[in-house]
């Protein structure tokens, strides 16, 4: 098996180029699956606070449930009308770099008990 010289390189430039292609879309999987998680948490800490606030805590303790839940950094806001309650739960998806606005909201309604 011969090998011509100027085709000595080939293979290394190729397998360099496909590496940073393989990396690249390794971190897009990365990143959609950290999305996922961070969407799943928000929707289970409004669901989980909402029915905390339908069977009567008050709002200090549903924002607490819910940060439980969603973790650190998460934003919680409850509405109340006409013997309804709605959780809106925010967490940002990246804590640092270029993509830090990125967030991920979950909402839920429970109706109040009497």
């Amino acid at each position: 098996m011969t090998v011509r010289r100027r085709e000595a390189g080939s293979v290394t430039a190729e397998l360099a180029v496909g590496m940073v292609a393989v990396a690249m879309v390794l971190v897009v999987v990365l990143a959609v699956a950290a999305a996922t998680v961070a969407q799943v948490r928000c929707v289970d800490a409004a669901r989980s606070a909402a029915r905390a606030a339908a069977l009567g805590e008050d709002d200090a303790s549903v924002r607490d449930t819910a940060a439980r839940v969603a973790g650190s950094g998460a934003t919680v806001t409850t509405t109340r009308a006409d013997g309804w309650i709605t959780v809106t739960v925010s967490t940002p998806l990246v804590a640092q770099g270029p993509f830090t606005g990125l967030r991920a909201t979950g909402s839920a309604t429970g109706r109040t008990e009497p």
